[in-house]
Formats: C-alpha cells, sequence, structure tokens
C-alpha cells in the first residue's frame, strides 16, 4: 500500500456513513503512517486483520497505540506472522479502555522477553479478553507461567515448546480461573504425562460447557525447537506445469516423462520442465519432499520467465530463484543467478532422497537439509533479500525420464 492509499482509506473509515465493520489488510506493507490513519475516531470497525505486514517490532507500540483508540467498536485483531516480541501490547495495556476480545499472534517470534508486556492486560481486561493465539511462538515454560496468570476462555498454544514446568503452570491456572476456560490447545508441545493429567483433571473441576483439550503430537518424538515448526503443506500449481511432467498421488508426486501431457495452454506455464506451487510465502516456512533421478528444487519469484528459449527460466539460472540440485549421481549442489556451488561429497556421501527447506522471507534466509533418518543435516544456506514473495518450485533435468518429486506431510 502507498501513502495515497493510507490517505484514502483513511477518508473512508472517518466518513459517518461508512458502515464497513471489517478490513483485511494482510499481506500488504503497512507502515507506521498507515497504523496511525486506521485510528479514526469515526471508525465502526470491529474486526481489523494485518497478518504477515512486514511489521517489525519498532513498530509495535503505533500499532497498538492506534489500534487501541478505537476501542469502543474493535474487538478481534490479527497480528499473526509479523516480527512482534516485546512491546507488542505495551502501548495496550497504558489504555483502561481496551476492549480487544480476540488477538492472534500467532508465529510472531515472540519469545520469553514478550510474555511480561502479554500478561499485563490480560490481568489488567480479564473480563475483555477471550481468546489469545499464542501458536508458533517462543514463550519457553517461564513465559507461559506468565502469560497463565490471565488465561481466559481459548487459549492456544501450539508448537510453543513448553514441557512438564510450563505444564505445571497451566495446571495451576485451570485450578484458580476455571469459570471461564473453554479450549486449550496444546497440540506440539510436551508437558509430559503427569502434567496432562493435571491439565485434564482442572478441565474436569472446571464444569466448564464444551471444554476441549488438544494435545495431539505432543509426545516425546515432537521435535521440541527448530525449522519444523514453520511446516507448511505444498500445493503444486498445475497451470504452471510444463508437458512432460505427469502429476499423480492427488496431485502431490510429479514425475518427468518423454510423452506429453494434455494440458491446456496457459500464460503461466514453463515450457522448460518445471513448476511451481501455489503457495505465496511471506514469512516463516518448511517443508519437506522426497526425490528420485536428478531434480531442482527450488524457491521463486512470481516473474521468472516461463517460455525463455535458453536457460533463463531455469530454476537457480537467473536472479529470481534459488535451487537446490538433487542428483542420484552427482549428489547435490546449488545455484543463483548462474553461479553453481558444489557440496563437499563428505556432506551429501549418503544420498537420502528426502530433503528439508526452510525459508525466512522476513530475514532473507533459505536453508536446504538432507533429512536421514529423521535428522536434519544443513547441505547449504542462502543468505539474501527477498523483495518480493517467493513461491516453491521443482524442475527436471531434460531426458531423465522416470525423476520424479513428492510432497511429504509433515
Amino acid at each position: 500500500m502507498s501513502e495515497g492509499s493510507h490517505e484514502a482509506l483513511s477518508s473512508i473509515l472517518s466518513s459517518l456513513s461508512c458502515s464497513l465493520r471489517e478490513l483485511d489488510l494482510s499481506y500488504n506493507n503497512v507502515q507506521d503512517s498507515g497504523m496511525k490513519l486506521l485510528s479514526s475516531p469515526h471508525s465502526k470497525l470491529e474486526t481489523i486483520r494485518l497478518s504477515d505486514c512486514k511489521e517489525a517490532e519498532r513498530s509495535c507500540a503505533s500499532q497498538c497505540s492506534a489500534l487501541s483508540s478505537q476501542s469502543s467498536s474493535l474487538k478481534e485483531l490479527d497480528l499473526s506472522k509479523n516480527l512482534l516480541d516485546s512491546r507488542v501490547t505495551s502501548a495496550g495495556r497504558k489504555s483502561p479502555d481496551f476492549t480487544l476480545e480476540t488477538v492472534s499472534l500467532s508465529d510472531s517470534l515472540i519469545k520469553k522477553k514478550g510474555c511480561p508486556s502479554l500478561s499485563s492486560p490480560l490481568i489488567s481486561n480479564p473480563s475483555h479478553l477471550r481468546e489469545l493465539d499464542l501458536s508458533y511462538n517462543h514463550p519457553g515454560d517461564s513465559g507461559v507461567k506468565m502469560v497463565s496468570a490471565g488465561l481466559e476462555d481459548l487459549h492456544s498454544l501450539s508448537g510453543s515448546l513448553i514441557t512438564k514446568k510450563g505444564g505445571k503452570s497451566l495446571a495451576s491456572a485451570l485450578s484458580s480461573n476455571p469459570s471461564n476456560l473453554r479450549k486449550l490447545d496444546l497440540s506440539c508441545n510436551h508437558p509430559g504425562d503427569s502434567r496432562v493429567k493435571l491439565l485434564s483433571a482442572g478441565l474436569e473441576e472446571s464444569h466448564c460447557k464444551q471444554d476441549t483439550l488438544s494435545i495431539d503430537r505432543g509426545g516425546l518424538q515432537r521435535p521440541k525447537c527448530g525449522v519444523r515448526k514453520y511446516a507448511c503443506e505444498l500445493e503444486l500449481d498445475t497451470n504452471t506445469a510444463n508437458r512432460n511432467l505427469k502429476l499423480s498421488d492427488s496431485n502431490r508426486m510429479v514425475t518427468y516423462s518423454t510423452e506429453d501431457q494434455s494440458y491446456p495452454d496457459h500464460p503461466e506455464r514453463f515450457v522448460c520442465p518445471q513448476l511451481m506451487c501455489t503457495n505465496r510465502l511471506t514469512g516463516l516456512y518448511y517443508w519437506e519432499v522426497k526425490w528420485t533421478g536428478m531434480v531442482e528444487i527450488a524457491v521463486t519469484y512470481r516473474g521468472i520467465r516461463r517460455n525463455a528459449q535458453s536457460n533463463d527460466c531455469v530454476f537457480g539460472m537467473n536472479d529470481q530463484s534459488w535451487s537446490l540440485s538433487c542428483s542420484d549421481v552427482g549428489g547435490y549442489s546449488v545455484c543463483h543467478n548462474k553461479r553453481k556451488t558444489s557440496i563437499p561429497s563428505s556432506t551429501s556421501s549418503s544420498v537420502s532422497h528426502r530433503v528439508g527447506v526452510y525459508v525466512n522471507c522476513l530475514a532473507g534466509i533459505l536453508s536446504f537439509y538432507e533429512v536421514s533418518l529423521g535428522k536434519l543435516i544443513p547441505l547449504h544456506t542462502f543468505n539474501t533479500t527477498f523483495t518480493d514473495p517467493v513461491y516453491p518450485g521443482f524442475g527436471f533435468w531434460s531426458g531423465c525420464s522416470g525423476s520424479s518429486v513428492s510432497l511429504c506431510s509433515l
């Protein structure tokens, strides 16, 4: 969004005749000036979504200060997938009229130091805040203990590195504040069997209606930390698939074939043997694939050329894409803008045919891993600056019939 767009939107929201109740500005670069313009005293907005808006911690204070001024109407605020941490609600807790009922801070890199800023408004405004989503952050056990003091209606802490200590704090919160709790999501954590029993007992003692305790994938085999907590499901974009690529297994597997597939004409379709996914990546993501033969595993900008007669459209052979080459014969190598780097044979001596990819679009990090016996073995990391959203992609070497890539479920 440009400055002019901010002004136009502010003018609309300030109009007394404007009846807009919900505004979704996700995936835009809403700067401090834009946040302040959203705080029109005449706005009737009840829901504002600002997910994945490239917001750094420096702008959190202006966010919360601006939005808390709309306390008479604003009930739901989504700030998920932004870099927030310690000042996420520091401005809001200063306002006695801070009446938000639902706040989503999922996947916002909130760590222990950010939890005091969260716990204060939870305690001071317990009658308003009903739903807090802290899933896929890093509060740890000590951070959970602070937040638990204000535990209310729906508390999602999925994938938040909670162990036995944090489980004990949550169990204590259930016992001391049982009347309002309806749902507790602790999936992908490690509270331990004894803490699970305490949590279950707390829910039973609360006598709440529709109470739910979710601890899916909470066993000891679940990774305690690392890039796998950012796992996402990929979807192949059939409109980009070259006609020598055959899709199967509900479009979760792609195989290079010498026979043309009967795909319709499409401006997004590649002339070279490769395809992209529909996933538009702007935050933190991780995925794994299985491969055979000779393939390219890549991320690319949407604007990569599709019909170049030379190698300009091949993943890694331009400034639009970054790729990992996988070969039964040659092992691994990486390439960006025609600069190829071979990975030492000592690193890739035993090819597992399963690769993990982690991308942090905000920090400009792209890492490739070999996945062997459940462990991630680093292959190569690109440190760059992503100027646009990127998309996963897969390429194949011409003539290598039978080479394939399969999407893995995590």
